[in-house]
């Protein structure tokens, strides 16, 4: 592992580099990775080192590349963002580039990992997110870490040549740490603890 922030069993999590901006370009101009992303337009190499480097300097987001441990490959990219000290909420992004490496748990992996950080280290009270109607295999994630539909927007998203719904989603820390502290089905032990050491644009 190269520079761990967040470690989990499969991936970790690290801080942005600017050698990364190559890595991310092809995903952020691929229509099949950004079609359920807030972005409908081309990225230049210069503009996504821009995005690098505005991230890294803004105390109200936190950006990490999610990274493969079997071989520290670059698959993704999750955030906290708009992180309200006062009000101790923020908004949460990810994006699994890598089309390789759908549908293996990374991106929930990833979630429990960033979620874990903002409840046990940035004193956050609630996480949100909100994900188009028709993305049910992102639903099905989010719903795992403990996020629960709050209300939809009608409408709110043309795509497609229609309008779709876009669906709220929160977690609190109380709910979250329910959850963390209930033992598996079946079981007495609790889950595993993984070790600390917007997509990230949503």
């Amino acid at each position: 592992m190269r520079n761990p922030f967040l470690i989990g069993e499969k991936i970790y999590l690290r801080a942005l580099e600017q050698g990364d901006a190559t890595i991310f370009l092809p995903w952020v101009n691929d229509f099949d990775v950004i079609r359920n992303l807030v972005m409908h337009r081309p990225m230049s190499l210069e503009g996504e080192e821009a995005f690098i480097a505005r991230v890294n300097e803004d105390k109200n987001v936190v950006v990490l590349a999610i990274v493969l441990k079997k071989d520290d490959r670059v698959i993704g990219n999750t955030a906290l963002h708009a992180i309200h000290p006062r009000n101790h909420h923020a908004g949460f992004g990810i994006m699994i580039g890598d089309k390789r490496e759908w549908n293996k748990g990374h991106g929930t992996e990833a979630t429990r990992l960033i979620v874990r950080y903002g409840f046990e280290t940035l004193n956050l009270n609630r996480i949100w997110l909100q994900v188009y109607e028709d993305n049910a295999r992102a639903v099905r994630s989010y719903e795992k870490v403990g996020f629960r539909v709050e209300g939809k927007l009608r409408e709110h998203l043309y795509r497609d040549g229609r309008f779709w719904d876009v669906l709220n989603m929160g977690i609190l820390r109380k709910e979250w740490r329910s959850a963390e502290e209930a033992p598996p089905h079946g079981s007495a032990v609790g889950p595993a603890r993984p070790r600390a050491a917007k997509r990230g644009r949503g």
